[in-house]
């Protein structure tokens, strides 16, 4: 009678290759266990402690279990042997190697095992159909080694990448807290991260997560934050980073917060989400770019962000840095009257209660100072918006 198809190659194996072979099985044990590190150079060491018990009982249980099978429908694998080569291969993972090292040495066990059938069982008595058998038996069950053994490797190497993922997560949540430098630092060390001396802090919707990590690469922080997610991405190469960001985040309605010290992310992230409260990021912006909210904090400052306000005259009052406070006053209050009174002497002179000549001089020293920003009608606006708010 034929066999069915669903039916597993050790069902016309003969009992008695069990019943002859099961006295022997320590022998063979040892005798796989001294010709794997021939065989597979990635465990040449020896077979000793736990790594070497792991292997004898890994090889021992193998055995036994196929040894039930012959002339039987069982399946290749009890549930406790799955459990024990989902370990093996975990196992591997731990260990640094491949998966490909553990398959060979089940490869060499298969080996081994079939030349000691040969040579305790008188094969010239089987018929042909059963040593056939006997060779898809092996085989086969060498497959579900594999197989529980892959399922174990992929299951430890998710698991590992999960909790790195988690540790990199909680690092990003404890610099946007401001926790201690000692603490940050410790975290950011254990996991390999170096911490950056400038960064930019990046929102986006949760949903349009996916693929910015591997976009990013390691050196990007990533993290959802319920329906919304934060990356922290270090920024000491500002052109190159600029357009890795840009084209990362390009179609996720991202908005990225202005430079910052690590120790200041959280002012980063602050304005990135004060720019989206205020609308100025989402799907309406021109080719859903990401949003940089150092090209807007004029419009922060319309609406009274006052870290908008502080980057804002940092940025467009620089000229004026390494002055003498004294000299750097004057001219500052000189540039506030000029672009209220659209560059006139007249009034200027009278509001500082100084000559015209006066106000010529210091404003030749503005134009030299600052070029050709004060022909920039943006650039006049938001100087004014600064020095109306009292920076100098």
């Amino acid at each position: 009678m034929p066999q069915a198809t669903s039916d597993p190659p050790w069902l016309s194996l003969p009992t008695e290759i069990s019943d002859v072979l099961r006295p022997v099985v320590s022998e063979v044990v040892e005798a796989i266990i001294e010709g794997i590190p021939r065989d597979v150079p990635v465990y040449a060491m020896p077979m000793e402690g736990r790594f070497g018990q792991g292997v004898r009982q890994g090889v021992t249980i193998a055995l036994h279990r196929f040894l039930d099978l012959p002339g039987t429908r069982l399946p290749a694998l009890s549930e406790d042997g799955k459990w024990v080569y989902e370990n093996l291969g975990r196992g591997e993972v731990r260990s640094g190697r491949s998966l490909e090292s553990l398959l060979s040495a089940y490869r060499y066990g298969a080996r081994v095992t079939l030349r000691a059938i040969s040579r305790t069982v008188d094969v010239s008595q089987l018929a042909p159909d059963v040593i056939l058998a006997l060779g898809e038996s092996l085989f086969a069950y060498i497959d579900e080694l594999s197989a529980a053994s892959a399922q174990g490797y992929a299951l430890e190497q998710s698991e590992r990448a999960g909790e790195h993922q988690r540790r990199r997560g909680e690092l990003l949540e404890m610099i946007l807290r401001g926790e201690t430098e000692v603490g940050v630092t410790r975290a950011a060390t254990a996991l390999g991260w170096v911490l950056p001396e400038a960064l930019v802090v990046a929102t986006l919707p949760s949903s349009r997560l996916d693929g910015v990590r591997g976009a990013l690469g390691p050196e990007a922080l990533v993290a959802e934050r319920g329906t919304e997610a934060a990356v922290l991405m270090p920024f000491g190469n500002r052109a190159a980073r600029t357009k890795e960001l840009n084209r990362a985040l390009r179609g996720r309605h991202a908005i990225i917060g202005p430079e910052r010290p690590w120790q200041q992310a959280a002012e980063s992230l602050h304005l990135a989400v004060s720019a989206g409260a205020h609308g100025l990021g989402g799907p309406t912006a021109e080719g859903d770019r990401p949003v940089w909210v150092e090209d807007h904090l004029a419009e922060l400052v319309v609406h009274a962000e006052p870290l908008a306000t502080a980057d804002l005259a940092r940025r467009r009052l620089a000229p004026l840095e390494g002055l003498r406070p004294a000299v750097r006053a004057r001219l500052a209050e000189t540039l506030l009257a000029w672009l209220r009174h659209q560059g006139q002497r007249a009034p200027i002179a009278a509001e500082l209660f100084v000559h015209q000549q006066t106000v010529g001089y210091r404003v030749g020293q503005l134009k030299e100072l600052f070029g050709g920003e004060l022909d920039d009608p943006q650039a006049r606006f938001e100087l004014e918006l600064v020095l109306r708010a009292g920076y100098r």
